[in-house]
């Protein structure tokens, strides 16, 4: 079967979008799959890879650019299934990896926890003509009797669609979102980091610190503020069995984070490692994952938690909460401005019982397989194969 994955850009290093799009071709092409990335920008990495659009600037491709350009390629090229993370309608199949453009745009308005502020940028959001042109589209696209198959990555983007398109059911399929749960983990480059960390706080092993990680670029939409917030909430106003500290990873700007956290008198408990390579690594030396985000399709981060066995903390606007169950393989916070919640959840894993115990069961329930990129991808196919059988019988 030989399918085209379309996405807007082509580099790994945008985020974890693009991450997951390699990693599902990967899987993919593991199960026999020939399977082309095509993509208006971007890095050629492999063969298999198409740039359709060749731009040197920073400037994002148009839509309608791009489109064109597509029509093209596909004219002149055969696939059989064409797999679009853009709202073309002449896909055979629509994944919107970033959640629907509606929801996105209230949750991020939402996340600058200011009423004024909210009310401004939901008022403004029309202003950004690119997103604008997006959100028609994929409107356009969802609402429509006929189209792409349009799969969501967890119920979460399910009830986006239904909520703010009135998509139907059968236009509709659920494939939870995945990761590579198969990556090595470079023990001596831990071990390297670990003790940078234990260095930078000023402790060491015997202290038993409880180290929280905190991974993402939009320190904002995730949560990092209300975060040390509710750090400072547990510091000052609990008795704890362990002192909690927080790592923050991720290409995110710090310094009003860091005035936050001078303020409150914690910035001693925080350390900004700036980006992070190989993430696994980091996670493999710290107790507890925690992504208080104010929106997230289905975060990798968590689902790499999870994987590596560690407990976990998110909030519901977190489609990864689909795969792991709430109080046993972590804590659930219903809403990521909820300080007083956030900090019980801290609190309860400074307990190295319940660390433990959280871990044991993520083990037990093998929660790795069923976050495992190998499942989507057997999902997916299951898909093309659908659509293929329609198309025949047409």
């Amino acid at each position: 079967m030989k399918v085209a994955i379309i996405i807007e850009r082509a580099n790994i290093a945008l985020g974890g979008a693009q991450r997951s799009v390699f990693e599902l071709v990967m899987a993919l092409s593991a199960k026999g799959l020939k399977v082309n990335i095509i993509a208006a920008s971007g890095q050629v990495y492999a063969k298999n890879i198409h740039i359709l659009c060749h731009n040197d600037s920073d400037t994002r491709t148009r839509h309608s650019t791009f489109a064109k350009a597509l029509k093209q390629h596909l004219s002149a090229n055969h696939y059989e299934i064409v797999h679009s993370t853009l709202p073309f309608d002449f896909a055979d199949i629509y994944q919107p990896r970033g959640g629907t453009y509606a929801e996105s745009i209230l949750r991020n308005a939402a996340s600058y926890n200011n009423k004024l502020v909210t009310a401004y940028k939901k008022l403004t959001s029309f202003a950004n003509l690119r997103r604008t042109i997006l959100l028609r589209a994929e409107r356009k696209l969802c609402q429509s009797q006929k189209g792409p198959m349009i799969v969501a990555l967890s119920q979460y983007v399910a009830n986006q669609l239904q909520q703010h398109y009135r998509t139907t059911a059968n236009r509709m399929v659920l494939i939870p979102n995945g990761v590579n749960i198969d990556k090595t983990i470079d023990v001596k480059a831990a071990d390297r980091l670990r003790a940078q960390i234990l260095t930078h706080f000023g402790i060491k092993e015997a202290d038993e610190p409880v180290l929280f990680l905190f991974a993402a670029n939009n320190f904002r939409l995730k949560g990092l503020c209300v975060l040390i917030e509710a750090l400072y909430l547990t510091i000052v106003g609990r008795r704890l069995q362990r002192d909690p500290f927080l790592v923050v990873a991720g290409s995110g700007k710090p310094q009003r984070f860091r005035r936050i956290a001078k303020r409150l008198n914690i910035h001693k408990k925080i350390l900004f490692l700036g980006p992070v390579k190989h993430i696994q690594n980091a996670l493999s030396i710290v107790d507890v994952a925690i992504l208080p985000t104010f929106y997230d399709p289905s975060s990798r981060f968590i689902l790499e938690a999870i994987a590596a066995e560690k407990p976990v903390i998110t909030t519901r606007y977190n489609g990864a909460v689909d795969l792991f169950t709430p109080d046993r393989h972590g804590k659930v916070i219903t809403e990521p401005d909820d300080i007083c919640a956030l900090a019980d959840a801290i609190a309860y894993f400074t307990n190295t019982d319940n660390i433990r115990n959280t871990s044991q069961a993520i083990l037990a329930d093998n929660l790795r397989e069923s976050i495992s990129i190998r499942r989507v991808a057997g999902q997916l196919i299951r898909t093309y194969e659908t659509i293929l059988q329609k198309k025949r019988a047409q």
